[in-house]
């Protein structure tokens, strides 16, 4: 700092000022230059510390190579025969979704005639059972989390009796306005919430995502001041928080993870914090690697920095909470932590609830009412609703009111261990694997594995979904995970025996695997312009609406 100032104190500034008066229009131009250059140098200062230099330069490095590649695409030539090649891509991830199969109609408008209910049950008995991936036998990951046919027949009830019902209408059922608020007020009671601690349900874990990080951008504005936000997560946060970010065109920044234990790098993300973050976030458990972030440091950071702490508690959910009481290591991840603003639990995973249900909850009752809309001059009248919806099923909140109080405290403990003793016998059949290893430090239900050359993890993929198992692939690094439900207990053994032939077979034929899923990760975390990807992707998404 002396140095700057004697430097300051040296400069000639009556010369500068003449030279401004002269020559107005390259002063403004030069002026203008230079601010360009220190804000440039003020980003690249902070990705360097937050990065490192090595891998801030990569990122600069893809940025620049992505670009030249966007810029070739535009060619003419070039542009239509890399066009044609994503197309070509995109056409046969449709095919294999909308293949005829036979003897089955196909239903493009609404019949003449209406059909009769046998019929209708017929189709859609038939459309149940078209053959996919044997998840009634635990052999995919996570997706189903299935709590009992005795569960499910209740939740179905449970359904049945709220089918027509609609929360935006409490006047019309006051009874499902109580079952709603009993069960925001459970889980809240499930991550040791205080009196002052409120929520409410949404329709997923993205949606929770999504609800808690506008409360803390309106927060921002109306009591700090911030019309820029940004927030910061870890890299292994969910893509819920860069959907929200794209959504209300506010920045995010990814801080890097320890590469051992997956969890996020407390240095980075301290160094990622500027006067502008409104919020940083922390998993109990990430749905990459199955790590929880330390929760606890963040925390304290959040308090330091007067900035929100969100603990995304979605897969973690109904399992974290018996983690200690199950005889597991302990993960504090609810509101004991003085930093904790928000939290959101899913309550259709490892709680059994029907699909389309989640809790989002506060630290107090102000910061809830910023997720809240309201418009007092609509002519319809004044219209006011907690989440993105405006109508919103029941049927789904009387079923996950009857999942909850059917399993109990001592159900979800029974599961918790059940579940987490199944991880934890599979990530010991992975470590005996010589070509595999653990990636990162699981603590729940979710074990991530990679291997080492010349066995190539995707080729793993492809060998085990040949044996019928669908496996969650992984990116930077190349992984495969498998997420534990309670489906998955009874045939830990089976998938240990197919695994290790897996690894077996690709061990034996390596270079056999160049196609199939190592094309398609191998290709989307090298290629430069992510934009391809996205292309890809977006006709995936496509598909899913052919008939």
């Amino acid at each position: 700092m002396p140095q700057v100032l004697s430097t300051l104190a040296r400069f000639d500034w009556q010369r500068m000022a003449s030279y401004t008066v002269r020559n107005p229009k390259q002063a403004l131009i030069n002026i203008a230059i230079a601010y360009f250059v220190f804000r440039q140098s003020l980003k690249t200062i902070k990705k360097i510390s937050i990065y490192g230099l090595r891998s801030a330069f990569m990122l600069l490095w893809k940025q620049i190579s992505g670009g030249i590649v966007r810029h070739v695409r535009r060619a003419p030539g070039t542009g239509i025969v890399v066009q044609r090649n994503i197309d070509k891509i995109v056409k046969e991830i449709e095919d294999s979704m909308t293949g005829d199969v036979p003897g089955e109609a196909k239903y493009l408008e609404i019949p003449s005639s209406g059909m009769g209910d046998d019929e209708i049950m017929a189709v859609l008995r038939r459309r149940q059972n078209e053959r996919g991936v044997d998840w009634r036998n635990g052999r995919v990951s996570g997706a189903v989390y299935h709590g009992g046919e005795e569960l499910t027949r209740l939740t179905n009830e449970a359904y049945s009796l709220f089918n027509l019902s609609n929360p935006l209408h409490p006047g019309v059922f006051p009874g499902l306005r109580r079952i709603e608020a009993e069960v925001v007020r459970m889980v809240l009671d499930l991550y040791n919430a205080t009196d002052e601690c409120c929520g409410t349900t949404t329709s997923g874990g993205t949606e929770s995502i999504i609800m808690a990080v506008r409360a803390h951008v309106v927060w921002g504005r109306e009591v700090r001041g911030i019309n820029n936000p940004n927030i910061v997560v870890p890299i292994t946060a969910h893509a819920a928080f860069d959907k929200a970010a794209e959504y209300f065109g506010i920045g995010i920044t990814h801080a890097p993870v320890d590469p051992e234990t997956q969890s996020v790098d407390l240095v980075a993300m301290r160094r990622a914090i500027d006067s502008d973050t409104v919020l940083i976030v922390g998993s109990s458990t990430t749905f990459p690697h199955g790590a929880a972030d330390d929760l606890a440091a963040l925390s304290a950071m959040a308090i330091k920095y007067k900035v929100g702490l969100h603990v995304d508690s979605c897969l973690g959910s109904f399992v974290i909470p018996f983690l200690k009481e199950a005889g597991f290591p302990e993960v504090i991840c609810d509101f004991r932590l003085p930093g904790v603003t928000s939290i959101s639990c899913d309550t259709h995973k490892y709680g059994f609830a029907p699909k389309g249900t989640s809790v989002v909850m506060y630290n107090r009752k102000q910061m809830r009412r910023y997720q809240y809309f309201t418009i007092s001059t609509w002519p319809g009248g004044i219209y006011a609703s907690p989440t993105i919806a405006g109508s919103r099923s029941g049927a789904v909140i009387a079923g996950c009111w009857a999942a909850m109080t059917k399993m109990g405290r001592d159900g979800y403990l029974q599961q918790c261990k059940d579940i987490v003793e199944c991880r934890i016998a599979i990530q010991r059949g992975i470590e005996q694997i010589p070509e595999l290893f653990v990636v990162g430090k699981p603590v729940s239900t979710v074990v991530a594995f990679g291997s080492v050359e010349p066995v190539g993890i995707y080729g793993v993929m492809d060998e085990m979904k040949a044996r019928g198992w669908d496996l969650s692939p992984l990116q930077y690094p190349a992984a495969l995970h498998i997420a534990c439900t309670r489906l998955t207990v009874p045939v830990v053994e089976e998938f240990l025996r197919d695994l290790r032939d897996s690894v077996g077979k690709v061990k034996a034929n390596p270079n056999n695997y160049s196609k199939g899923s190592k094309a398609v990760y191998g290709f989307a975390s090298t290629v430069p312009d992510t934009t391809i990807v996205d292309e890809v992707a977006a006709g995936f998404i496509d598909a899913l609406y052919a008939v």
